[in-house]
């Protein structure tokens, strides 16, 4: 499936049914593009279905479509969280139709879309990843592409540039691509152009980004935890009506922070950003850009190393006590978050 959860194919999806398969979510761990990792963090995978199975399952009291079936238990039993024992890294979900662009000339062909749309045909996943901040933290993408000319403050409403740890008076929507080699941030008029999704598609996905945005910060709030950003995977169903897909809530889908500092994989991410091995990433991303080269690894020439014993113990950690605090379950053997982020602060020093 993918560099940190495995797909289980029950029944595979049509043009005209969804199918049914599981997620099996892995300790492994994945950042800036690179795919699996050389180690895991024990418990992140169960931490992660977790937090997601619980958000899903929030959304769905709200009115939110989504995918979601329920958790699997060490029995095998359907089941919802707050209904579990013990944590599972298993999630039973409807499966939708993955179709990529194919990668032509050193150009993404996004037609097949078009024809979809011609012929009203939907059960797939829509090739956009949909993200909302409702901060801008220090380390976050949005100030690179303020520096390099690539958006302005008033594409988002704004008077002038954030700086870095501002909260925002209200959120930014922002979109990018995502079946491609690595993700590219796009405008809302190329998304509709390049996924062949109407204005009013975009409405019901803003709107249902609107209230994923608002449940995950109202959990997280009510948790001690501060939402600062987020991002989400859409659908269309048979009918062509977005369906919110993949997993929302977790530690790898959103910025959280707790007692000012942050419990997101960002974490992992600020623990590589100064190696060789991330200088020869974004390095090996502008020689691949430059090229039209699809797969960008190749001109890498440096791996990443392990995470320090340490650092890895308090990351799992981390993942666990913030999944027993956001849930309020304490299915995790794991000691308060409080506890976990003094320690973390220390080994900061």
């Amino acid at each position: 499936m993918g560099s940190v959860k495995d797909l289980k194919v029950i029944e595979k999806p049509s043009e005209t049914e969804m199918g049914r398969g599981r997620f099996y979510f892995s300790d492994r761990y994945s950042v800036f593009d690179w795919g699996e990792m050389p180690d895991e963090i024990p418990n992140k995978g169960k931490a992660l279905c977790l937090m997601g199975a619980y958000c899903f399952e929030e959304l769905e009291d709200e009115g939110v479509p989504t995918h979601y079936n329920g958790v699997v238990d060490k029995d095998g039993n359907l089941k919802s969280v707050d209904n579990l024992d013990e944590p599972t890294e298993i999630m039973d979900i409807n499966l939708l139709r993955i179709i990529k662009p194919e990668h032509v000339n050193k150009e993404y062909d996004y037609s097949i879309y078009k024809d979809l749309e011609k012929r009203g045909i939907g059960n797939f996943l829509i090739p956009l990843e949909i993200i909302y901040r409702n901060g801008v933290p220090e380390g976050s993408s949005i100030f690179r592409r303020f520096n390099k000319g690539k958006i302005k403050p008033e594409d988002f409403g704004l008077e002038e540039e954030p700086k870095p740890g501002e909260d925002l008076d209200k959120p930014i929507f922002e979109v990018s691509t995502k079946l491609e080699e690595f993700d590219r941030y796009i405008n809302w008029q190329k998304a509709k152009d390049i996924a062949a999704i109407s204005q009013e598609d975009v409405r019901k996905i803003k709107e249902i980004l609107n209230i994923v945005n608002n449940t995950v910060t109202d959990l997280a709030s009510n948790s001690g935890f501060k939402n600062v950003d987020g991002k989400i995977e859409l659908g269309f169903d048979i009918e062509r009506e977005p369906i919110l897909v993949d997993v929302v809530g977790t530690l790898d889908e959103c910025r959280f922070t707790y007692d000012g500092i942050q419990v997101s994989k960002e974490i992992i991410r600020k623990y590589y950003r100064n190696t060789d091995w991330h200088n020869e990433v974004k390095k090996a991303k502008m020689e691949a850009n430059k090229s039209g080269k699809k797969n960008w690894k190749k001109f890498c020439k440096t791996l990443p190393r392990q995470l320090d014993i340490e650092f890895k113990e308090l990351t799992s950690m981390i993942y666990m006590s913030a999944a027993n605090k956001f849930t309020g379950l304490d299915l995790f053997e794991s000691p308060d978050i409080d506890d976990v982020i003094d320690s973390y602060k220390e080994y900061l020093k």
